[in-house]
């Protein structure tokens, strides 16, 4: 009997000697290393020697958004077939990643004051506001803001995307559809808390809002009080505020490192800078699962 072989042929548990295939695939091929390394183009002349940290930081930041919307896309596929308990599985690599951003920002505080404004001048008018795969993790999570469309070219590729975004069901609606098909009785997908003075969010008279509510409150409080019955449902649920939680952390952290940086100017796009940012820490993606924790009553739980 043959001994089993790898994919290159030879007995597995043995390497290939170095450069026997003319054309064998190698680390930085695959990765496009040297590609990688030639996209950090300054725009400061000279370069200044802190530009490329302001570059790679959010070039990082890109990447990391590509996969928590790779990611976020088979979530909502597997919550579509009741797959609960594997959705949950890639909601929880998302928030992994989602925590790692966090901490990530806070890189930029190694560069002084005085080192950003010898090259911030040069990003004008580039602006975060543009980030179109934030905006995309945005509207996933919920937040349809179009007001923010405006701030994309109409006739782009990123403006394509977003409306499409927005015209897709996010996660919380796909999680409600999925409760329903369990059983529960929701009625309507709240409207998410965009700001808590956005006028968008005011679609019905305000008795109605919180008498549906009220309604969606009662039903969740079956998945907090009685997890033993819907335990995948209730870790989901959770890995939802989990996915919150850390999006709002962003948002202060970042509103803290560029306070720390630019103190109150404007933005380089023409914002408010940190008064805008600072505006956007009450933004949250799935608002009944915070409030249920409200209506909870303690119930000893056998599981």
């Amino acid at each position: 009997m043959s001994e089993p072989t790898n994919r290159s042929g030879c007995p597995f548990g043995e390497l290939p000697p170095v450069g026997i295939t003319e054309n064998a695939l190698n680390y930085n091929d695959y990765l496009k290393v040297e590609q990688l390394k030639n996209l950090q183009i300054c725009m400061s002349e000279p370069a200044h020697h802190d530009e490329p940290l302001f570059i790679i930081i959010h070039q990082t930041y890109e990447l990391w958004f590509k996969l928590i919307l790779h990611e976020l896309d088979l979530v909502i596929e597997f919550l579509n077939k009741d797959r609960i308990r594997r959705a949950n599985f890639f909601m929880k690599r998302v928030n992994a990643i989602m925590k790692l951003l966090v901490q990530q920002i806070h890189i930029l505080e190694t560069m002084t004051p005085m080192e950003f404004l010898g090259f911030r001048n040069s990003l004008n008018p580039a602006s975060g506001f543009q980030s179109t795969q934030f905006r995309e993790i945005e509207i996933v999570g919920g937040l349809k803001d179009k007001k923010l469309m405006a701030h994309f070219d109409r006739a782009g590729d990123a403006y394509a995307k977003l409306a499409q975004r927005n015209l897709e069901p996010g996660l919380g609606d796909v999680f409600y559809a999925a409760l329903r098909r369990k059983g529960f009785v929701l009625e309507q997908t709240p409207d998410c808390d965009v700001s808590d003075t956005d006028s968008n969010n005011q679609h019905q008279p305000q008795q109605k809002t919180d008498t549906a509510q009220e309604s969606r409150l009662q039903e969740l409080r079956k998945i907090y009080e009685h997890p033993e019955q819907f335990l995948d449902y209730h870790d989901f649920a959770e890995s939802l505020i989990d996915f919150d939680e850390s999006l709002a952390l962003w948002r202060s952290h970042h509103a803290t490192v560029v306070e720390r940086v630019i103190g109150f100017k404007r933005g380089t796009g023409g914002s408010e800078g940190v008064q805008y940012l600072r505006s956007t820490l009450n933004k949250r993606c799935f608002p009944d699962l915070w409030k249920v924790r409200t209506v909870l009553q303690y119930r000893e739980i056998d599981y």
